[in-house]
């Protein structure tokens, strides 16, 4: 089932344009990055098999309004020794309404404090795909973490296919997904880890294949070296990577962040 069947392209990708990009002076917060990456990953079987070193350029935002809270990046991967990923440009988007901040009402029991809509965007664009991800979001209340959520997302596909020249298009699933950062200090250093785990169902493809379910874990080890500089290392797990079920993933990526 596509998910134009639900909704068409214009009123999400507007109502995200409104949440988004509310004009700068009427966020709470607001903290982009730009980060470098370098690691040898996988290639699923269906692209050829084996491994390329990666250059990864990442592009990430995340800000706080009065209602809710945004987030977005982008990545540009730059694969040197095969043709998968070979320049290719990936993005994800997400906006978050708390129930909390516009009904002005304490929401959430235990360590849930608050409950909010989200609606995510994922783009790649030599495949082609689209995935339209709207849902629930618990934030958590966890001792010692910035912040910490769990999501609860459909995944909808409206991918252009084949016959536009991308991936083969997919039936529907749905995503559950923990994001987190961590700060901590050893003597008068500064550290944090960081990231998200997310589990996406399997699909059926096209062609009646099947895309297998995976679990992907992308947890970053920071040291902030200054206020808008860190230098660490993400971890890479990815199970059955792409929904390909020979191709597991666990690999080390140098990182490199700045601020501002």
């Amino acid at each position: 089932m596509k998910a134009l069947r639900y909704f068409g392209h214009g009123p999400v990708l507007a109502l995200l344009s409104f949440i988004m990009l509310q004009p700068a002076h009427a966020l709470d917060w607001s903290r982009t990055e730009l980060h470098f990456q370098y690691g040898n990953l996988a290639v699923p079987t269906f692209a050829g098999g084996g491994d390329a070193e990666h250059f990864i350029y990442t592009v990430q935002h995340a800000s706080g309004w009065q209602y809710g809270d945004n987030y977005f990046f982008v990545d540009t991967l730059d694969a040197q020794d095969s043709e998968f990923q070979d320049f290719d440009v990936y993005g994800e988007w997400y906006a978050n309404l708390s129930l909390g901040k516009i009904t002005d009402w304490k929401i959430g029991a235990g360590i849930v404090s608050d409950v909010g809509v989200i609606l995510g965007f994922n783009w790649a664009r030599k495949p082609g795909i689209k995935k339209y991800l709207p849902g629930l979001r618990l934030s958590l209340d966890l001792d010692g973490f910035a912040f910490a959520n769990l999501d609860f997302t459909a995944y909808l596909d409206d991918s252009d296919g084949v016959s536009s020249g991308g991936a083969p298009s997919e039936s529907d699933s749905f995503m559950i997904d923990f994001n987190f950062r961590r700060p901590f200090t050893i003597g008068e250093a500064s550290f944090s880890i960081e990231g998200h785990a997310e589990y996406i169902g399997g699909r059926i493809n096209e062609f009646g294949g099947t895309v297998e379910p995976w679990i992907l874990a992308q947890p970053q080890l920071r040291w902030n070296v200054h206020e808008r500089f860190a230098l660490g290392i993400e971890y890479q797990f990815w199970m059955n990577k792409l929904g390909d079920r020979v191709t597991d993933e666990s690999v080390v990526q140098t990182l490199f962040v700045w601020k501002f």
